[in-house]
């Protein structure tokens, strides 16, 4: 079987490798992940080298089976009882609604070492890592490699439990340590050198797209770990994360729609826009359903997918292999040319009748109904989304969230409204460089970065302006635009170092 037939036949597994090896392709492909399992996972990639993600779940058993046998280590200050309680209370994640009946480890991922047993994607198989995601937004969005180097050792030295964190986190992550069977260190694990996007890099990219402003936000919400407690740091960064992970992923969405724009300009005439990066994104419009647009970019993003794969081993067909990475404007530029040179004999491949056909063979993946499509959509919803919890009385557990259900009833609609620690995060991110008060229009101009979209003059009567107020966030002042005056949360003259912009 040719590449060709293979690609006709498993269209969703057949990459064409200018593709799959692309700066500007989606990878790790994103599956399931709550905001816990980014942060558990994050914990994984930067400091566990030895862990896989199917070896969680089966650590966790592990863990309690040795609770229930009461095999209480040396080294532990709990007997197996007490321990279990903390577990099993303190420390312990609610579970989803349709996981009220299975029984496994689920910890809040306030320490490390609660990543080593609890967190992953799925209880079983092989599960993804969004760990590498994150690892991929780093990359991306750092100016140089010695940039992103220098984040991520700062990001692991503040994910480490110091002498700088609280009594409760340096206890915790101490009896984690002493209950754990091996002897598995805690250590940074360094960028890999194989994944880093030079080519996305040498072409000078936007000045402003998701990932570039996350690295950002990224150093805002590190630089404040000294002033407040572990829990509540670790909640901010965990904000941080899923806003920054799902705009991300649309935005790669995006970019690989209008790049397909470009080529097939090419192949069925119409005019190419002037680039493959977005001037401005728009993914949640405050206060409006939050998954419709979310879904609509995935749906174009599959399409183009399908058809940019299509033209890469038509070309092969023909005997005229395109090998030359799509990760530049260069890149989709030159596929356009051939493209447009091969025009004839890709026509006479019925290279649209085919698509066509696995469009109608796939509408459901298209549809984000089913498979990868599926998938996508569902991280998103629950990265950016409020957990849904199996216990009424958890219902509030989740503080972080950017989208929401509109009303109690299972049925209602996800809507766009952040909660209160986001807006805290958020706040705090935009102001961060400013050293003070700021109008409620930059904290709009911050918001778009991520594609989440409200006008200044709309903040004081939505749901982010009670928000705002409700937090002691906003001063109102008529010599302000828009009459709010944003305040800082934290204290960022404590927390700016040398060389940190005013």
């Amino acid at each position: 079987m040719t590449t060709w037939d293979r690609f006709l036949e498993f269209p969703w597994q057949t990459d064409h490798p200018c593709l799959d090896e692309s700066d500007l392709a989606i990878h790790p492909a994103p599956e399931y992940a709550s905001s816990e399992v980014l942060v558990a996972a994050l914990y994984r990639r930067i400091g566990m080298s030895d862990l896989k993600e199917r070896d969680v779940p089966i650590l966790g058993r592990e863990l309690m089976r040795r609770l229930e046998a009461h095999k209480r280590p040396e080294d532990a200050s709990l007997g197996a009882e007490a321990w279990s309680r903390v577990l099993q209370g303190a420390v312990q994640s609610p579970k989803l609604p349709n996981q009220s009946q299975k029984r496994f480890l689920q910890l809040t991922p306030l320490v490390p070492e609660a990543a080593r047993v609890s967190g992953s994607a799925r209880l079983s198989g092989q599960p993804w890592s969004p760990g590498n995601l994150i690892e991929r937004m780093v990359m991306m969005g750092s100016p140089s490699r010695a940039d992103a180097d220098a984040l991520w050792q700062e990001l692991f030295d503040a994910l480490s439990v110091n002498s700088s964190d609280d009594v409760w986190a340096r206890w915790l992550e101490g009896e984690l340590v002493a209950w754990r069977p091996d002897d598995a260190q805690w250590a940074l694990v360094p960028i890999k050198d194989s994944s880093w996007p030079s080519s996305f890099h040498n072409e000078k990219p936007p000045e402003s797209y998701p990932a570039r402003q996350f690295c950002r936000d990224l150093v805002a919400v590190l630089r404040v770990k000294d002033q407040m407690t572990r829990r509540q740091w670790i909640t901010l960064l965990e904000s941080v994360l899923r806003i920054g992970a799902a705009a991300h992923v649309l935005w790669l969405c995006e970019v690989n729609c209008l790049g397909w724009t470009y080529v097939r300009s090419a192949m069925r005439g119409g005019e190419a826009p002037p680039t493959i990066y977005p001037k401005r994104i728009s993914y949640f419009r405050y206060g409006t359903a939050a998954l419709d647009r979310a879904k609509e970019t995935v749906a174009r993003y599959l399409d183009a997918r399908m058809n940019i794969n299509a033209v890469l081993w038509g070309l092969e067909k023909i005997g005229s292999p395109f090998e030359i990475p799509l990760s530049t404007q260069d890149g989709w530029e030159a596929l356009r040319a051939a493209v447009n040179q091969h025009k004839a004999a890709l026509i006479g491949l019925d290279l649209a009748e085919k698509v066509n056909d696995l469009g109608e063979s796939e509408a459901k993946v298209l549809n984000c109904s089913k498979g990868i499509g599926m998938n996508m959509l569902e991280f998103i919803r629950h990265a950016a989304g409020q957990r849904q919890t199996a216990q009424e009385v958890m219902r509030g557990y989740d503080q972080g969230y950017c989208i929401r259900k509109r009303s109690n009833d299972p049925r209602s609609r996800w809507i766009v409204a952040m909660g209160p620690v986001a807006v805290i995060a958020m706040a705090h991110c935009c102001l961060f460089e400013t050293g003070g008060a700021r109008s409620v229009h930059r904290l709009c101009e911050h918001l778009a970065r991520y594609g989440i979209v409200i006008g200044s003059d709309e903040v004081a009567s939505s749901d982010l302006g009670h928000q705002l107020r409700l937090l002691s966030l906003v001063l109102d002042s008529p010599d302000a635009e828009s009459g709010m005056l944003v305040l800082p949360p934290f204290d960022t003259r404590a927390a700016a170092r040398p060389g940190d912009r005013a």
